[in-house]
């Protein structure tokens, strides 16, 4: 069973996930905030997923950011749609930061770099790797 990540956005929201052995995070997708809940559906139709990550964006005091109420209701959303798998949060700070720095890192183009969906995927890689560098 896999575990997917989620990189909640306003606009967009960044997709990892695990191999069946959960060994290796890998960008799954960036979809349109608007059509998560689809995709998701179809995805988890498809593999078997045994837990949902979703970024908490919290400020440096763990006080909540603009960010946090949008984050909160999608996972009541997810608790609705997705009964039987666990959901839980994961430190987001500094993710889109690193994502950035991995892309310069890996040699992508600059014109790739700016389109904000591989951030997105990257970031939620990142939330993801480091959950399974904590097991």
């Amino acid at each position: 069973m896999r575990i997917i990540c989620i990189d909640y956005g306003a606009k967009r929201t960044g997709i990892a996930t695990t191999d069946p052995l959960k060994i290796i995070a890998t960008a799954l997708a960036t979809v349109e905030t608007k059509e998560l809940f689809s995709f998701l559906k179809k995805y988890i139709s498809q593999e078997p997923v045994e837990l949902i990550l979703i970024g908490a964006p919290v400020n440096l005091d763990d006080s909540a950011t603009h960010a946090t109420p949008l984050v909160q209701q999608a996972i009541k959303r997810l608790q609705k749609e997705f009964p039987l798998i666990p959901i839980q949060t994961v430190d987001e700070r500094y993710t889109s930061k690193l994502a950035s720095q991995a892309m310069v890192q890996m040699g992508m183009k600059k014109k790739d770099r700016q389109q904000k969906g591989n951030i997105d995927q990257i970031a939620a890689t990142i939330m993801l790797q480091e959950y399974l560098q904590h097991l």
